[in-house]
């Protein structure tokens, strides 16, 4: 594809959760060819590329995050012909593609822990995982104290004996250890394939995790306020966030694994890129996964985390562009992704909700760095309350809490009930859609110029025209009322986080969240909503636009 070789450093991402973006055999599940079907909807979205979550072959104990093969694709979700025919596809659209990489671990079933299983304990099939002779009489307790992501141990024992394998996810997620170089060596010669198809990114799944301190002492934990129901895979991680001692995440080591990732990177093209999932404990610590010689981006789940208040936001911003400048890397921003509560629902639900979530997001937009939305946002949806029968993610049967399915409800495209167009008439979801989506669906959200859908094409097309080019200076201020103002050279942003509408600064307005009003020569903004502004003194160059 034509275009700058680091067009990542601006781009707007689309995260495409596979399973529940469009089914297009009637399985319930979505699929490569339901997606290629829906490009178009992300062409005409705005964005300038498509990350899409793990289609590989797995069982699926975690929705495709536990691989068994990662050169193939699962017969789920289609072909290796398929992702062919997507690639190609989103090429012509101007699209570019990020694939998800899962290097922390594999599945149970992946042929590596099969032979493990079956091998003798320090045998070299052994040394691929983290196996380990467990604690007290007969071996029979964990080895350290170590929790799962997902609840409780990170350990299971193998059958009767004293071993034991390490998995920070679920028990089907055994860990790697990267200490040995066969796990490296292959995960060069995944890249290099899905490289030589055409692949433009990989989002490298738990990228923090690879290494764990290699004593695999006991984590000493402080006592820390357990999370919110509903927690989620990065809201617990993000508890343990709190706790100093972490000896099984941001280890040192790391770092070489991508510095030679960069170098393969490299060697396909200038324009090919990766992007880090790591839940580091300060903006400075993601930035060393940014460097110049490692990857192009991490994750910035600051914004993501931050408190509905101006004071949160400008802590956010200010932080992350230090930290990332130090490196001179370009930022990112992020409000929703499979992992954590819809925004909408994290900012109170119902119409404040949305109404929060739209001027956040148009806040987002207006920032330095690429920004990544998550699929169904742009039509405003919600978390769903996904009733006990019907939930499957694997946190659920660990802990009894609601876990992640609630954000992972198949896309409602059109029509007027279930699957509301995400698969053939009469298929079944494979997670139940709401039967009040019927007025949230493109279909009819398409053409309403107060309908989320337009809002969203709106934003993503005044950032092309008006927010790109500007550099990565902003000055930050804050004023009185809970109101956030961001300044990007001409370009002005004011988000209301108060209870009272603010009196916007001087300057044309180019883009609000909400309806103003203007009263006695002054325009206002009213609660819980933002507004970009161009400054009538500096006019933008036809280079900044």
């Amino acid at each position: 594809m034509s275009g700058p070789a680091d067009w990542w450093r601006d781009a707007v991402v689309y995260q495409v959760y596979v399973r529940s973006f469009a089914d297009s055999d009637g399985d319930g599940v979505g699929d490569l060819p339901g997606i290629t079907a829906r490009l178009p909807h992300l062409r005409d979205l705005g964005v300038d590329a498509v990350w899409i979550t793990p289609f590989y072959t797995s069982p699926q104990h975690d929705h495709g995050y536990d691989v068994s093969d990662y050169c193939d694709v699962d017969p789920l979700f289609g072909t290796l012909a398929d992702a062919d025919t997507l690639l190609a596809r989103a090429h012509e659209l101007g699209l570019r593609v990020i694939v998800d990489l899962v290097p922390n671990h594999t599945s149970s079933q992946h042929p590596w822990f099969v032979e493990a299983l079956a091998a003798e304990p320090g045998s070299p099939a052994r040394a691929r995982y983290l196996f380990r002779t467990g604690r007290g009489p007969g071996g029979s307790q964990p080895p350290n104290n170590w929790l799962s992501v997902f609840g409780g141990p990170a350990w299971s024992r193998v059958g009767e004996t004293d071993q034991w394998y390490l998995h920070l996810f679920d028990s089907t997620q055994p860990d790697l250890d990267w200490r040995n170089p066969e796990v490296g060596d292959m995960f060069a010669g995944v890249l290099r394939f899905w490289l030589a198809r055409g692949v433009d990114g990989f989002r490298v799944d738990v990228a923090h995790g690879l290494f764990k301190e290699e004593s695999l002492r006991d984590q000493e934990r402080a006592e820390v306020a357990g999370g919110q129901e509903g927690a989620n895979e990065g809201a617990r991680e993000m508890v343990e966030r709190t706790v100093a001692d972490e000896p099984m995440w941001d280890q040192p080591e790391v770092h070489e694994v991508y510095r030679r990732w960069h170098d393969i990177l490299d060697e396909a093209g200038p324009d090919r890129m990766a992007v880090a999932e790591a839940w580091t404990q300060t903006p400075e610590s993601m930035a060393r996964f940014v460097r110049p010689d490692e990857l192009d981006q991490a994750f910035n789940f600051s914004w993501l985390l931050a408190d509905w208040s101006a004071a949160a936001f400008a802590d956010v911003v200010t932080g992350t562009l230090a930290a990332v400048d130090s490196v001179g890397a370009a930022p990112t921003w992020v409000l929703s992704n499979h992992d954590v509560v819809r925004h909408p629902t994290r900012y109170g639900g119902g119409p404040r909700g949305l109404a929060r979530a739209r001027a956040a997001t148009l806040t987002m937009l207006a920032l330095p760095g690429s920004s990544y939305l998550y699929q169904g946002e742009e039509l405003g949806l919600e978390q769903v309350e996904v009733s006990s029968e019907h939930r499957q993610d694997p946190s659920w049967f660990r802990t009894g809490e609601p876990g992640r399915d609630g954000c992972r409800v198949p896309m409602p495209w059109g029509g007027q009930t279930p699957p509301f167009d995400f698969g053939p008439a009469g298929s079944s979801p494979w997670i139940p859609q709401p039967e009040g989506w019927a007025g949230l669906t493109v279909e009819a959200q398409a053409g309403d110029p107060g309908s989320t859908l337009e809002f969203y094409r709106a934003a993503l097309a005044a950032r092309r025209e008006h927010a790109r080019g500007l550099g990565a200076e902003v000055e930050v201020r804050l004023d009185a009322g809970d109101v956030l103002e961001l300044r990007r050279g001409p370009l002005t942003v004011v988000l209301n986080c108060g209870d009272t509408p603010t009196a916007l600064p001087q300057g044309e307005v180019l883009l609000s969240s909400a309806g103003l009003r203007s009263e006695g020569g002054a325009t206002y903004l009213p609660a819980d909503a933002a507004a970009w502004l161009r400054s009538a003194a500096v006019q933008p160059s036809s280079a900044e636009l």
